[in-house]
């Protein structure tokens, strides 16, 4: 045995669990609003819990430990805890990257660990709506930032024709919409198209129509409850899907429900995470992410589901090319892709 190479090992083994040890104390600074105090401007413990009505023996340590994992900065002369820019940026501005929300992701994902053991041995699923809520509100809350700085900018322009039948009025449905946040955006940015957002998690829909109220959009938005083999409507100019045809278990069957469903000219916009045909181009720090995160999530979610075969989140352009085309569509292109994710152009 090489000791050199055991020791290498515990040094990632070390740097690993005082990450997932770090997870609570990220999520406790997002509940509590710290990063958006820190982000006011330097403190020490005391001053701190001044900002922040919080005691200042946790806030001691807290700061500390962010510290340590680089997510605060510390001014040994002073004894001042601060952010900079960029970490103001990524931890305290809802229109960031927004890290605080996919911690809070895992640790809601995390919960489900004794049942996710007994379905390794059983093979039994485990449904989207048994986990957590702090799954799908910190889903929502992670993802939204990023269509929100790629989904109209760059996604639907690299879509043929799209952007201009958007802006001129078009039916749109939403297959999978969560919590609305990607029907919004849509509704925004183009005023004369109507959206039909549809998912099968009955409590996302109910937010999604609270968020759809509170912008001013329940004329332009509608929003049902339904899988997506069995979403309404027919005659769609443009069909999204974004992050979800890999957790569902007949990705075929809402294939070609989707097929179904568009107009003769129609566009399916398939956004999916990113990943290689090859395993080993896959073992790099996102992928062990979306690795971790299907074996809690989108596998079993499949599996609870008929059918029984889900994708994966890590299923490789080549699965998903084959789902298309024996559903039926005889045009697939990839139109766009960012470091976390795959963007499709799909037609009849």
């Amino acid at each position: 045995m090489n000791h050199d190479k055991v020791t290498e090992f515990m040094n990632r083994f070390v740097t690993d669990l005082a990450a997932t040890d770090a997870a609570g104390s990220v999520v406790i600074g997002q509940r509590l609003g710290l990063y958006r105090a820190l982000a006011q401007g330097p403190a020490t413990p005391e001053h701190f819990a001044e900002r922040t009505g919080c005691h200042p023996r946790y806030l001691t340590e807290w700061l500390r430990g962010q510290a340590a994992g680089g997510y605060v900065d510390y001014e040994p002369e002073t004894g001042q805890f601060s952010l900079t820019a960029e970490q103001a940026f990524c931890l305290a501005d809802p229109n960031g990257p927004n890290v605080p929300a996919a911690f809070l992701i895992a640790l809601g994902m995390l919960r489900a660990e004794p049942r996710i053991t007994e379905a390794f041995r059983t093979g039994a699923g485990i449904a989207w709506h048994e986990h957590d809520q702090d799954v799908f509100i910190g889903c929502d809350a992670f993802f939204r930032p990023g269509y929100t700085a790629e989904l109209i900018p760059n996604w639907i322009p690299a879509l043929d024709g799209v952007s201009a039948k958007l802006t001129a009025g078009a039916r749109v449905a939403d297959v999978g919409c969560g919590l609305g946040s990607s029907s919004i955006l849509l509704a925004k940015a183009y005023p004369h198209t109507t959206i039909t957002g549809s998912d099968y998690h009955a409590e996302s829909i109910t937010l999604a129509r609270e968020q759809a109220a509170d912008a001013g959009l329940t004329d332009q938005i509608t929003f049902e409850t339904a899988t997506a083999q069995t979403f309404t409507g027919t005659g769609y100019d443009l069909i999204t899907m974004f992050d979800c045809l890999h957790d569902l278990g007949d990705p075929l069957g809402a294939a070609r429900r989707i097929r179904q469903a568009l107009a003769p000219d129609g566009t399916w916009l398939l956004v999916e995470p990113f990943a290689s045909d090859k395993v080993e181009d896959n073992l790099t720090p996102v992928g062990r992410l979306y690795y971790s995160a299907s074996t809690f999530l989108c596998v079993p979610n499949g599996l609870s589901q008929p059918g029984g075969h889900p994708l994966g989140a890590q299923a490789g352009e080549t699965a998903i090319r084959q789902v298309i085309t024996d559903a039926g569509f005889t045009r697939f292109r990839r139109a766009a892709q960012t470091p976390f994710n795959l963007v499709y152009e799909i037609r009849p």
